[in-house]
């Protein structure tokens, strides 16, 4: 029980079937209704950002790509987009329309799994099925084109890693072609269903200038309203080449959030089949600007991943390896809604009201250990590794004992 003895806290996390990765939620409850809630990450940290210090630039791409698993183009999108800012390097509209082609493959992956998750998380597991089945090829075809289902090593300083054949391109409209009826599916099944309207419309609601207020991006931002994304708003890649639109709601509930995903996917596949249009009008092979040397300078670099506006700033010294490396990325800004959205409704709605987020814990964690009172840092990077060194020698320990 809480200070208030009608309150009692019910936790989510750190380990939980619901959140998949390694976050605590308190909810603080009276009764059904969700009063409070208190969210404390920090439970994995990988030092992505140091890690890149000890990297050439050509090795972050690789590294930076495995911050997040289902935007695992993102992170190397932002990251590229950030050296060429730094270094000012253009590249040709061949590099353009693979990237834009690749990052967008990559949104239909993403909002696909998170559909059918949701479906999950209200117990609609048919939906959970069905995604998994029509996102199947979608896999199948990333491996054709990059070699990988996952982590797709497609991105480099001024270039691409592979090219995408004229003789593939008729594979991947028709993919995009499978794909449509399967999101008509899907539209339908929100559209339609009364159990998906009722565990998702006036629940988890976030008004457009919380939004504002709490700094949200991506498809939380849109479904409260805000009519914003960078790929239209700061063109790059392809984006300012090809036809498409932003997707906006304006309720801001689990419901919106919802629909501007399945929307977006339709704008999507209008993206990917522009690119290919343009990629057949564009000589095959030119990839590869063969960057050799970064010059001294910083530079930032933005993608809007599947759930939002993704940020890296690169700083070099004119060596082959980058002195500073900040990354932000979108889950940092819109897991922090929850203290909004969570209140105004019940422990039932909070498993949804929670998901709808998309939240992806391993992109948004840092850590720093610090002395409260003199404000200043205790721990060093190593101190930590030694201390994980050393619990795990612990544990296996008492783990060899009770085996003998």
């Amino acid at each position: 029980m809480t200070e208030h003895k009608k309150q009692t806290i019910i936790p989510i996390g750190p380990y939980h079937p619901l959140q998949e990765e390694p976050e605590f939620f308190k909810l603080y409850v009276e009764g059904e209704k969700v009063h409070k809630l208190d969210i404390e990450l920090g439970y994995n940290h990988r030092g992505i950002e140091k890690i890149s210090e000890s990297k050439h630039f050509d090795q972050v791409a690789f590294a930076v790509e495995r911050i997040c698993g289902i935007c695992s183009t993102s992170h190397p999108f932002a990251y590229v987009n950030a050296v060429e800012d730094l270094a000012g390097i253009g590249v040709n509209d061949r590099i353009k329309y693979i990237r834009s082609i690749i990052g967008e493959m990559e949104r239909l992956h993403s909002h696909l799994l998170w559909l059918g998750l949701a479906g999950h998380f209200i117990g609609y597991n048919t939906v959970w099925m069905w995604v998994w089945k029509y996102r199947e090829p979608l896999l199948d075809l990333f491996e054709f084109i990059t070699g990988n289902r996952q982590h797709y090593a497609m991105f480099k300083i001024g270039g691409v890693r592979l090219d995408i054949a004229n003789n593939d391109i008729p594979r991947i409209r028709k993919m995009c072609d499978d794909l449509i009826p399967a999101i008509d599916l899907f539209r339908g099944a929100v559209m339609d269903d009364p159990v998906i309207q009722s565990r998702a419309k006036g629940i988890g609601t976030l008004t457009k200038k919380e939004a504002i207020d709490y700094c949200a991006v991506g498809p939380i931002a849109r479904a409260s309203g805000i009519d914003i994304d960078i790929r239209r708003d700061n063109p790059y890649a392809a984006y300012g080449m090809v036809e498409w639109k932003v997707i906006t709601r304006h309720s801001g509930d689990v419901f919106d959030k919802i629909v501007v995903r399945i929307l977006e996917m339709y704008e999507s596949i209008k993206i990917i089949k522009g690119c290919l249009k343009g990629l057949e009008k564009e000589p095959e092979g030119n990839i590869d600007l063969k960057i050799k040397n970064i010059p001294a300078g910083e530079g930032i670099g933005r993608h809007e991943a599947p759930r939002g506006e993704v940020f890296h700033y690169v700083r070099s010294d004119g060596s082959n390896r980058p002195v500073r490396h900040k990354i932000r990325a979108p889950s940092f800004m819109n897991v922090a809604t929850n203290q909004i959205t969570t209140t105004r409704g019940t422990v039932s709605d909070a498993a949804i009201t929670l998901g709808a987020v998309d939240p992806c814990y391993c992109c948004t964690e840092r850590c720093v250990v610090i002395d409260k009172k003199t404000n200043k840092k205790i721990l060093s990077g190593k101190d930590l590794i030694r201390l994980c060194q050393e619990k795990t020698r612990e544990i296996s320990g008492k783990l060899n004992k009770k085996i003998e």
